[in-house]
């Protein structure tokens, strides 16, 4: 048997009885739980709690979403302008989530939860919809294979399950350690492509301090309890740096083990990250100042910031800097005093603005306002 099918295997009987040992203990924002039937509250299978990086109006997408248990509670959070989507693969956890959903909508006010079948590494592929396709083309030769590839890569095209640029925040809970590690790279790549620009990812997982080793990843029981198909911690924050995000960062870390197997630390942690906004670097003349505590900081982009120093940014890093919400705390905002004709612009490290140049420009608090007390 398959890691993948072991995988699906547990978390069907999850479905159907209480599994204890998929889970590490979570402190949920009990208000949101108040809302939640008794049996998704008992049948969800985390590590952590994404549902706190949620803001109104936001779309959602819940990678793995299980029994909807962090979908619906996300559904409080983003309003009725808002909108949920959870994806999974597994039959018995999405009948469990959507015996609810009904229900759900009455007590929310509007139905703005969906949830879709689907592998959390191939986004663009609608499984019920290949399932619907095999039915009537049932694949029993190299050509039927041939025209069955064809349809994916037109459904893909034409069609995606998310599309590209659609989500404001990915979230997930103890689920992208499951995902086969040939396909990791596939996974954090579809992720970028479906969020917005600017859109921000929390992702709850486990992850190993020390490299799992080969006779461990072998493992199926090990792989389905969420422990030995962890990234090593400091490789969790790499990929997502390798797939194009910025700020990536450990918003939540475990100080103790949820597990030790063969001396190797596996502990519940919270990452986050921003995609950043895909567009030209140009210099209106912005600056900003890094407050400290260090004698300087490197961003994801490679530009550096000498504390207390007038840095040159283009208008699209100085944006992500002060506005963002990733780095607003730490940087002092300078706004061009008049507006001129931008130039194109990407600045090389080091790069300065002098006083000269910043003069009478609009100093500000990042995010903050421009009035003293």
């Amino acid at each position: 048997m398959s890691m993948q099918s072991e995988v699906k295997k547990r978390y069907s009987a999850g479905a159907q009885a209480v599994q204890a040992d998929l889970c590490c203990p979570v402190d949920y924002d009990r208000k949101l739980l108040e809302l939640l039937p008794q049996e998704i509250i008992e049948k969800d299978y985390g590590c952590g709690d994404p549902s706190r990086y949620v803001r109104e109006g936001d779309v959602v997408l819940d990678l793995g979403a299980g029994g909807g248990k962090i979908c619906y509670m996300a559904a409080q959070l983003v309003g009725s302008g808002g909108r949920v989507i959870g994806v999974d693969m597994n039959d018995e956890m999405l009948a469990l989530a959507r015996t609810y959903q009904d229900d759900m909508a009455r007590k929310l006010g509007n139905d703005r939860v969906r949830f879709l079948k689907g592998y959390i590494q191939d986004l663009a592929l609608d499984v019920a919809a290949m399932e619907a396709y095999l039915t009537e083309h049932p694949v029993t030769d190299a050509g039927a294979l041939e025209r069955l590839q064809r349809w994916q890569d037109e459904q893909r095209r034409t069609t995606p399950l998310i599309a590209d640029n659609s989500v404001d925040l990915v979230i997930s809970n103890c689920v992208l350690n499951l995902v086969d590690d040939a396909h990791k790279a596939q996974l954090l790549r579809e992720i970028h492509r479906v969020l917005k620009p600017g859109g921000r990812v929390a992702i709850a997982d486990i992850v190993s301090d020390d490299p799992v080793p080969d006779d461990l990843k072998q493992d199926a029981e090990l792989w389905s309890g969420c422990v030995s198909g962890a990234f090593q911690e400091e490789a969790f924050l790499q990929v997502f740096r390798d797939a194009g995000f910025l700020a990536v960062t450990y918003d939540k870390w475990d100080s103790k083990p949820w597990r030790v197997v063969e001396n190797i630390e596996f502990r519940s942690v919270t990452l986050t990250a921003v995609k950043g906004e895909q567009c030209a670097c140009l210099d209106y003349g912005h600056a900003v100042i890094y407050r400290g505590p260090y004698a300087s900081v490197t961003d994801d982009e490679s530009h550096v910031f000498p504390r207390g120093a007038r840095m040159a940014v283009c208008e699209r890093t100085y944006r992500f800097l002060t506005q963002s919400g990733a780095y607003a705390d730490q940087f002092i905002a300078i706004a061009p005093a008049e507006t001129r004709e931008p130039s194109s612009f990407c600045a090389p490290p080091g790069s300065r603005r002098t006083t000269a140049q910043t003069k009478r420009a609009r100093h500000s608090e990042g995010q903050g306002g421009d009035s003293c007390c």
